[in-house]
């Protein structure tokens, strides 16, 4: 479940500017390697979380599939943005063991 906790981490990245959103510059930098951990809300659509969970397989990334859009959205201070990629290797890993209540899978 995505807490408060995370959504803090969420906000650090992007203030430290370590974070993508968005269909287009997820791809793009999950293609370039860049993305460590990719946020997918619950209610985006089947489509782009079909695609984007691929991705993420191919490329070797952790995806977490929780939270909502207007959620995350906010975390980020931006609005509906579905897809959000953490690109530095050390918040991914703290979102995932809070997310994980401690174990970081992938």
């Amino acid at each position: 479940m995505i807490n408060n906790n995370i959504l803090g981490l969420i906000g650090l990245a992007m203030k430290a500017g370590k974070i993508c959103f968005g269909a287009d510059s997820v791809e793009e930098n999950l293609v370039k390697h860049k993305v460590k951990l990719l946020i997918i809300s619950e209610d985006s659509s089947e489509r782009t979380k079909n695609k984007f969970t691929k991705l993420c397989e191919k490329f070797n990334v952790p995806v977490i599939i929780d939270g909502d859009i207007e959620t995350l959205s906010k975390s980020i201070g931006k609005s509906n943005k579905a897809i959000i990629g953490i690109k530095d290797i050390n918040f991914a890993e703290s979102i995932q063991k809070k997310y994980n209540g401690g174990d970081v899978i992938g």
